[in-house]
């Protein structure tokens, strides 16, 4: 079989080179809020992992959703600061819901450091609400965050927020902010946010498609490189059994007709596997299916890394047989693997007075075989992945800032990219206000 997918993670990157090891110490010794950026598959979410590995500092790591909160191992910015689900307002009366009294109190009054990954998907109402939290519940209420270090990781021309379509949200989001984009929070207003650009890519290493890509992250793409990038079309081509081949859809329905379709064509009979959620664990938060169906001969797709790194998370593969609580896979080099059940945890940040530390305490585990099918996957759900060979099935055409651009960069190689329709000049689409900012900080630190 052709390995059809890798990870980041496969590539070597040098954790004593001068610029990681600089980029570290920006982190560790200075009390900074920064913004670390880069374009996709250039370590963002490693030198997170390494910092929070090797920090010395007592740190929280959270994030938008429940799913990108347990691949990072922390929680999300709504249930750690309790925010609600609406537009918040300064001076919200729920900011203030942490007495003084309460663990989550203990915690922000020690912080030294809170991560946020995945910033892009963050609205600037929600950092203010947690820039007043932090005020209010622990720090110093004359600095921004409350005197606290904010490390923001994130790509800017990838994921957006999420804004509805309501009139609250027109009111605040017209009114209130110059835009939904989390560098149009008010505290910035009071504070200098520090960028460190991470420029060398190692997802792919072709330097024209390396070219070709940016020319689509910045939109400044011309006839020729749409030429190139529309040279890729294959209406009509069929992966075959061996070539591991997966599909980037623009929606979830897609994605699972051609999930369902794709298992419905093989023969066999249906295997079904019962995820174990035990205590606080939401649905929202699960990285695979409570109830996992399968047949042998399906494509899958690695949703969590291997501990000695036979496979890693966004890894395809196939089911080789299945039986009653056995699952046996056979990778892309022709191995074949036994799976095991694997746990992950739903974590809560509290004060552990004796040690004087910030602990994660478990508070709910699930517990599913780590893996989903993956003839077809949406591009949103392919973010942080890489695969050596790809469909990109547009539909009816992108319809989101960055989202023809994270489908293309999922990609190692240009010859491993097969396209279902042309790429048009319509599907490029960039917000103004995030190529306005991104200039602000072209000239500062980059490694």
């Amino acid at each position: 079989m052709q390995d059809a997918s890798s990870n980041l993670q496969n590539t070597e990157i040098d954790y004593n080179s001068s610029h990681f090891k600089r980029t570290f110490e920006a982190l560790e010794n200075t009390n900074e809020c920064i913004f670390i950026t880069g374009k996709a598959g250039t370590g963002k979410s490693t030198l997170l992992r390494h910092f929070v590995k090797n920090t010395k500092k007592q740190v929280v790591v959270l994030a938008p959703t429940g799913i990108a909160a347990i691949n990072v191992g922390g929680t999300t910015v709504h249930s750690f600061f309790r925010l609600p689900f609406r537009p918040i307002v300064q001076d919200d009366e729920e900011i203030h819901r942490f007495a003084k009294s309460t663990e989550k109190f203990k915690i922000l009054h020690k912080l030294d450091t809170l991560i946020i990954d995945e910033v892009s998907m963050l609205r600037a109402d929600l950092i203010d609400a947690i820039d007043q939290s932090l005020r209010v519940n622990g720090g110093d209420p004359s600095k921004p965050f409350g005197g606290k270090q904010v490390i923001f990781f994130g790509d800017l021309f990838q994921l957006e927020p999420v804004v509805q379509n309501n009139e609250v949200e027109r009111y605040l989001f017209n009114e209130y902010y110059n835009s939904h984009y989390f560098f149009d929070a008010r505290v910035f207003r009071e504070l200098h946010l520090s960028c460190i650009e991470l420029r060398k890519v190692y997802r792919q290493s072709d330097p024209n498609f390396i070219a070709l890509l940016d020319s689509i992250r910045l939109k400044r793409a011309g006839d020729s490189d749409l030429e190139r990038l529309n040279s890729r079309i294959d209406r009509y081509f069929e992966a075959t059994t061996d070539d591991l081949c997966v599909t980037l859809c623009t929606r979830n329905n897609t994605a699972a007709g051609i999930n369902e379709f794709n298992l419905s064509k093989l023969g066999g009979v249906d295997y079904v596997y019962k995820g174990i959620i035990e205590n606080e664990f939401s649905l929202k938060q699960l990285p695979t299916e409570q109830i996992l169906v399968l047949k042998e001969g399906a494509q899958i797709i690695f949703i969590k890394n291997h501990p000695t790194g036979k496979w890693v998370n966004g890894t395809i593969a196939k089911i080789h047989s299945l039986g009653q609580e056995k699952i046996i896979v056979q990778l892309a080099n022709g191995d074949v693997e036994e799976l095991s059940m694997e746990t992950w945890e739903n974590k809560l940040y509290r004060w552990d007075a004796m040690n004087r530390r910030v602990k994660s305490e478990i508070i709910g585990t699930f517990k599913q075989y780590p893996i989903k099918l993956a003839w077809a996957i949406t591009i949103h759900k392919s973010q942080g992945l890489t695969f050596d060979k790809m469909i990109l099935e547009m539909g009816g055409g992108a319809f989101a800032h960055g989202q023809l651009y994270v489908a293309l960069s999922r990609c190692r190689s240009f010859e491993g990219l097969i396209l279902r329709e042309p790429i048009r000049y319509k599907d490029i689409i960039i917000d103004d206000r995030v190529i306005r900012f991104a200039k602000e900080f072209a000239s500062l630190e980059d490694v």
